[in-house]
């Protein structure tokens, strides 16, 4: 295949999708008995081929319905959109449990053919029937039924948990009349404020819950009462507290979610949740996971203790005895700005979004030969977003990238994600290219000048161009072990996190990355040299944070005990208590809106970020020793990990590169914690 396979955005129809999914499931029903039917001897062309085929066509429809929902939703698509999960859902619930499939698929694997099979296709056939145990082939009358009701059940509720928290996120808004309020802000959030007070003809601001504003409030205003008020509106969304208590509240959602989860994998045989979420993993056990966080949180806790009493030492000069959760992010700036002379809203001014982007292209040409150019399409999912065609250094097409990277509230769902839109692999007609999606939530441009991104904004457009390297730049052919398909989730964000390293790299830094919005200059020499400086600055409190999260995710799957109301609640106190520095209130409800692991994939798997830590860092120390730009470090990158996907282990493919397995020692020095 030549070229791209673009989907047809405007042709979704919310009001079509119910009846037209139904109808293609049914006749994948059909075709999937047609197959069974067939008999033996089972092949790759004659069993496999046809269920690639099932699912690249339900994929095909599904895609660009899901991307809208996660970024133009409406009401009429969120209702199409749950209707249409509750039927995916339920197809591949039987999939996985059909008994008749479930025997062909392990005739195929210990047949005469097997021996013919590449080791790609032979990877695929493993990850197949471990996940036809996982989702219950194994389990028996009553026990599979009741997995097929939890499945469907879960897929509706974790909709659901998403489905709150943008609400909460957008019905939340505070109006300002007195611009003295706003002292500390930069002009660029301001502006953006004043737009929302236009836009429903209101004078004065309009403050909302919007990521950028959100941060820009909490760095910068110097109101104690502003940044106390928007950090509990924020950090109470979805929740019975705070200013829409028990409006989007999702504590009954995330009670059954939890209690759905662990009996489902007490009924495939694992103890609770964690032990059921690594069996998709890297990590070995569930007490190897507690031991590797725990072990990181005693390492970061001397460092964020130091760092914490400094912030501490500076509020108290603002007669501030005791720093408060409000506080550390304006703290964190004033100290930054102290120590190292500069500011996040002056290190903007060198990162227009445009240059940026331009020299993000230009480090991955740099790296793998790879260019980026943009394709001019008029069928898109909002007029914002943008299509790119990645070329080798033949000139070949190598896939497309649809770009989306501004925030739109109440339509688009928070964060930054990459999706794989079209996934490559060898079809009847030939190689399929692949398509990912790249989405952000950065600051709109305002009176036609470019968005602006801070340091940390950067550093996520960085990491999530390397999730969508991952799934263009594969050479597998082989379509469930493709790209970012079948790679274990722990080793999942290693692409994304060794990207961020390159924007720290002066030789990208000053000449590829930064450039003045009005003047075009460069970031100067002595403002890279004060960000280099500061790059370990508050890493302690930072690597606290983290840590934060993924012991209570791990922890509230791994000691779930059924019955236990309190536990949600609890089990943050003891975590809070645990990792020690910073307390937060009693009131706060993070977990209330904590869509990686209610909504999204990371259930028990919050600690695949700090896993992958590790890895991206022992990686890029690789490309310290050689060179940042070094070919051969580059190659090997992409021959051993990049383009390999899931169809070999993620530990060999480390191996293969690094030479020897991964340690914890430099992320330790990246993180100057030794």
């Amino acid at each position: 295949m030549k070229d791209l396979l673009l989907y047809q955005f405007s042709a979704v129809r919310p009001e079509e999708i119910p009846e037209t999914l139904g109808a293609m499931l049914a006749r994948h029903r059909a075709r999937l008995e047609a197959v069974l039917k067939g008999g033996l001897p089972y092949t790759w062309e004659n069993l496999i081929t046809p269920l690639d085929e099932i699912d690249e066509e339900q994929n095909r429809f599904w895609s660009p319905v899901a991307h809208l929902h996660g970024t133009m939703q409406t009401p009429e698509l969120r209702t199409a959109y749950e209707k249409g999960v509750e039927l995916l859902t339920a197809f591949s619930t039987e999939f996985y449990q059909n008994e008749q499939l479930y025997a062909a698929l392990k005739n195929l694997n210990e047949g005469m053919v097997y021996a013919t099979l590449s080791s790609e296709q032979k990877k695929l056939l493993q990850h197949t029937l471990r996940d036809f145990l996982l989702g219950g082939s194994a389990l028996l009358g009553v026990g599979k039924k009741r997995y097929q009701e939890i499945s469907q059940r879960l897929a509706l509720l974790e909709t659901r948990f998403k489905n709150n928290v943008l609400d909460a996120t957008e019905a939340w808004e505070k109006r300002v009349t007195d611009e003295e309020a706003l002292a500390g802000i930069p002009p660029s959030t301001k502006e953006a404020m004043r737009s929302a007070a236009l836009k429903k003809n209101l004078p004065g601001w309009t403050i909302k819950l919007a990521p950028s504003m959100f941060d820009a409030v909490m760095r910068h205003a110097d109101s104690r009462e502003l940044r106390r008020e928007m950090r509990d509106a924020y950090i109470t969304r979805a929740s019975d507290r705070g200013p829409q208590a028990g409006r989007f509240d999702n504590r009954a959602i995330i009670e059954e979610i939890l209690a759905l989860r662990h009996e489902q994998a007490k009924l495939l045989g694992f103890k609770n949740f964690a032990e059921y979420s690594l069996a998709k993993k890297m990590a070995p056990s569930v007490s190897h996971v507690l031991a590797f966080l725990r072990d990181l949180v005693v390492r970061s806790q001397p460092k964020a203790l130091q760092e914490f009493s400094e912030l501490e030492n500076h509020a108290r000069r603002d007669g501030i005895e005791k720093l408060e959760p409000w506080d550390l992010a304006y703290y964190r700036e004033k100290v930054r700005q102290s120590r190292f002379a500069f500011s996040e809203e002056e290190i903007r001014q060198y990162f227009p979004l445009p240059k940026v982007l331009a020299g993000l292209f230009a480090v991955t040409e740099k790296l793998y030969g790879i260019t980026i150019r943009e394709r001019v399409v008029a069928d898109r999912p909002h007029h914002d977003v943008r299509l790119f065609e990645l070329h080798d250094d033949e000139g070949t097409l190598v896939g497309g990238l649809w770009v989306d990277l501004y925030e739109r509230l109440g339509q688009k769902r928070g964060g930054a994600w990459m999706g794989d839109a079209v996934i490559r692999w060898r079809t009847r007609e030939g190689i399929q290219k692949p398509v990912a999606y790249l989405t952000c939530n950065f600051e709109s441009p305002a009176q036609g000048k470019p968005s602006l991104l801070t340091s940390s904004d950067v550093e996520t457009l960085f990491h999530e161009f390397g999730h969508c390297l991952n799934h263009l730049l594969t050479k597998v052919e082989t379509r469930g072990v493709s790209g970012i398909t079948g790679v274990e989730w722990d080793a999942v964000e290693l692409p994304s996190q060794i990207m961020e390293n390159w924007c720290w790299e002066e030789e990208v830094l000053t000449h590829l990355i930064s450039g003045h919005v009005e003047t075009g200059h460069p970031l100067p020499r002595d403002l890279n040299e004060k960000m280099q400086r500061a790059k370990t600055f508050n890493a302690g409190i930072d690597s606290l944070r983290q840590l934060l999260f993924a012991l209570y995710d791990f922890r509230l799957h791994a000691e779930y005990t059924p019955d236990d109301s309190a536990q949600v609640l609890t089990r943050w106190r003891e975590v809070g208590d645990e990792v020690g520095v910073v307390r937060y209130p009693q009131s706060d409800r993070m977990m209330h809106s904590f869509s990686h692991i209610f909504g999204g994939g990371y259930a028990a798997g919050y600690y695949s970020y700090k896993w992958a830590e590790m890895l991206s860092a022992d990686a890029f120390a690789a490309f310290k020793e050689a060179g940042i730009f070094d070919p051969a470090t580059a190659k090997r990158f992409l021959d051993e990990i990049l383009s390999i996907g899931g169809s070999r282990s993620a530990m060999e493919n480390f191996v293969a590169f690094r030479g020897r397995a991964p340690t914890v020692d430099a992320l330790l020095k990246q993180d100057g914690l030794v």
